[in-house]
């Protein structure tokens, strides 16, 4: 029997002054091997972002962060580790995960206004292993169409659509 080995994601990318902070579900392989988010070329992330806030996806990946983290944007993911053979969020073992302290990173982050959860299952997390540890006055959050290249469904303009209508008041 294959043991599946536990995936360990990335400390946040952020600055104090943080109003939106996207988290994702938890790093994929290629991500993982690249210690960077959303490192995997076909993910519309960087694309999206690049689109929203002028952070070029050709950019150095550490430029990249300190442009978006200039922007008011933090990165982050629900889980801080969890067992997943390769990198579709349906695979996550959700008896493995341990969430990430969210509810810490909002305490000490009070000016983060809005929680974007990148794609349902970051959502479905979210929502039932971190949402009902946060206090009243936690930030509100919107699920968002998954930037990963899995979820083909939908066209890059429509997931641009929907990001950008859900950070119009932070671009």
């Amino acid at each position: 029997m294959d043991v599946i080995p536990t995936s360990k994601g990335f400390p946040p990318v952020s600055r104090a002054d943080a109003r939106v902070l996207i988290l994702g579900s938890l790093p994929g392989q290629v991500s993982l091997a690249r210690v960077q988010y959303y490192a995997q070329p076909r993910n519309a992330f960087w694309p999206i972002i690049g689109r929203l806030f002028g952070v070029a996806s050709e950019l150095p990946y550490e430029e990249r962060l300190a442009r978006l983290t200039d922007r008011g944007v933090a990165l982050w993911d629900v889980c801080a580790q969890g067992r997943r053979p390769g990198s579709l969020d349906q695979k996550i073992d959700v008896a493995s995960v341990v969430v990430n302290d969210i509810a810490g990173f909002l305490t000490a982050h009070p000016q983060t206004a809005l929680v974007c959860l990148n794609g349902g299952k970051a959502g479905d997390l979210y929502r039932r292993m971190v949402a009902p540890t946060l206090l009243a006055s936690a930030p509100p959050s919107v699920i968002l169409p998954s930037t990963s290249p899995a979820h083909a469904a939908m066209s890059f303009d429509r997931k641009l659509e929907h990001w950008r209508a859900a950070l119009a008041q932070f671009v």
